[in-house]
């Protein structure tokens, strides 16, 4: 298990100010707040953040999402429990998670564009690059869940 490093909050509060900022931006752009939260759980996934994976699966589920649902987030893929939506959402959380490894496919493009409007896939993408953020921080530095 990691040891904490630096409280990076308490390091930087005025970066973190603004990454608060942006958080409360995102959540006026008309985004779902389940699939914010299905967003931040599989990137949370992906990344090995158990602090962001902890407090997304407490979001969600305070929410309302359902026990079941989160536990399939990983398998989204092998599930019939998601939208077309929220599976087009997941799918480009992956390929923009997992870009170093591979670009985003056409076909990840087209799911995308095919569920959500412009301002949409915009909207997503700037809530993807928000938690992965968090990811980096809370990983790099070693938070972990209370």
């Amino acid at each position: 298990m990691t040891q904490q490093r630096i409280d990076f909050i308490a390091a930087s509060p005025d970066a973190i100010k603004a990454m608060y900022a942006l958080e409360a931006s995102i959540a006026k752009l008309g985004i779902e707040h389940s699939l914010l939260e299905l967003i931040r759980l599989r990137a949370s996934q992906i990344n090995g953040c158990a602090f962001c994976v902890d407090m997304h699966t407490s979001d969600a589920r305070k929410a309302g999402e359902t026990e079941r649902r989160l536990y399939a987030v990983s398998v989204w893929r092998e599930t019939p429990f998601f939208t077309a939506r929220e599976r087009a959402v997941l799918g480009w959380t992956e390929a923009l998670t997992l870009m170093a490894q591979q670009h985003p496919s056409d076909a990840a493009y087209a799911a995308l564009a095919a569920e959500l409007t412009p301002a949409e896939m915009v909207n997503v993408t700037l809530a993807i690059g928000s938690i992965n953020t968090w990811n980096r921080l809370a990983v790099g530095f070693g938070k972990m869940p209370e």
